[in-house]
């Protein structure tokens, strides 16, 4: 089978990434279901800081692969086009960096001091299915930062960083260049580009419907019926509450 086609030639909608930055994981996760979409959930990644902001952004990718002494001595970093140090560099603003780091994190993907340099340079957010290093550090950026755990040795430990903007798999999902990903308390969905739109739009009613089914279960309603939505009077109160939160 083909590959999907270039980001590049996939236009967004302009309120797409604003819908989806509103919406949750969990919403996401069962829209994508809904269109067999499995396997969109990155294991392992969870954010770093409690308090996390929902992100969301077009992925820019990162692969490792296992270190060799040859290939990753200490002063490695002194190089001017290592792939990590390129990757930090060039990572566009607004777009989420994904390192595959093959979901070890016996060693760190990344620190504090590179991950403050992506928040200054705009970056939305960080996802790593391997370790991250100064994990404090990390967790009090403004910026969202999911990784596998705290992890003290360097990358260079374990990851050799060799492919920029190529396809990777990062928690065990297949993420292509341009994807979004998307990340809040729950953890990390990649969203097929070419899903993004029409995901984004079904998320608005949905998580307005979630709003009333909350507030109705918190009122004594049973679930039968309510969730989904199988007994008709349950639109007819629905479309009502709407109408009246509208108003």
């Amino acid at each position: 089978m083909p590959n999907p086609q270039p980001a590049d030639t996939i236009e967004l909608s302009p309120d797409t990434l604003d819908q989806l930055s509103r919406a949750s994981t969990a919403s996401v996760a069962t829209l994508l279901f809904k269109r067999g979409y499995h396997n969109a959930y990155v294991q392992g990644a969870m954010p770093l800081s409690a308090d996390v902001i929902t992100m969301v952004g077009p992925a820019y990718t990162l692969r490792y692969i296992p270190t060799r002494p040859d290939t990753d001595p200490l002063d490695a970093f002194r190089e001017p086009d290592h792939p990590q140090r390129v990757a930090v560099e060039e990572c566009p603003s607004g777009a989420v960096l994904v390192m595959d780091c093959r979901q070890d994190a016996s060693a760190a993907s990344a620190g504090s001091i590179l991950l403050t340099r992506c928040q200054m340079r705009g970056v939305a957010g960080v996802v790593s299915d391997g370790g991250i290093r100064d994990a404090k550090g990390a967790a009090e950026l403004d910026m969202p930062v999911f990784a596998a755990k705290p992890s003290a040795p360097t990358n260079l430990t374990k990851h050799h960083a060799v492919d920029i903007g190529l396809p990777i798999a990062c928690g065990g999902v297949a993420i292509y260049p341009g994807d979004i990903v998307m990340g809040d308390s729950d953890g990390v969905m990649v969203i097929p580009r070419h899903l993004a739109d029409e995901i984004a739009n079904e998320t608005v009613e949905m998580e307005v419907f979630e709003s009333f089914v909350l507030e109705q279960v918190k009122g004594g309603a049973t679930i039968r019926g309510l969730y989904p939505p199988t007994d008709p009077d349950t639109l007819t109160r629905y479309a009502k509450w709407k109408a009246d939160r509208d108003a």
